[in-house]
């Protein structure tokens, strides 16, 4: 009995994860969202300034992936943590870089920061 529940558990998972991962893709050719976060009113040189800068980023970020349906909630989460990234990326900031690497402690992305 014990057997049976926890192979149709491990089923039921592996089926929403599937579809989780699997729905995000199928849409993959639909429109690409984006905003722009602007700041030229920050010092980016400064630790505030790239805590602010990462603030409206990561804002901007959540307001692009967001998607109201709970089963799209993983694949929003990692959209937001994507857009973060790349974002940062782009910019290519020293104390941004820095700060993201703190605040999030991903220090696998392979981030560039030079000026």
């Amino acid at each position: 009995m014990k057997t049976t529940y926890r192979s149709s558990l491990v089923l039921s998972t592996a089926v929403l994860l599937a579809c989780v991962w699997v729905v995000p893709s199928a849409f993959a050719d639909e429109e690409v969202h984006s905003e722009t976060v602007k700041f030229q009113d920050l010092n980016v040189d400064t630790p505030e300034g790239a805590q602010t800068l990462y603030a409206r980023i990561h804002a901007a970020a959540r307001r692009v992936c967001a998607d109201t349906d709970p089963v799209m909630q993983p694949g929003t989460i990692a959209c937001a943590r994507n857009a973060e990234a790349k974002a940062i990326q782009k910019l290519s900031l020293p104390q941004l870089t820095a700060y993201y690497r703190g605040k999030t402690g991903n220090q696998s992305q392979p981030l560039v920061a030079r000026r």
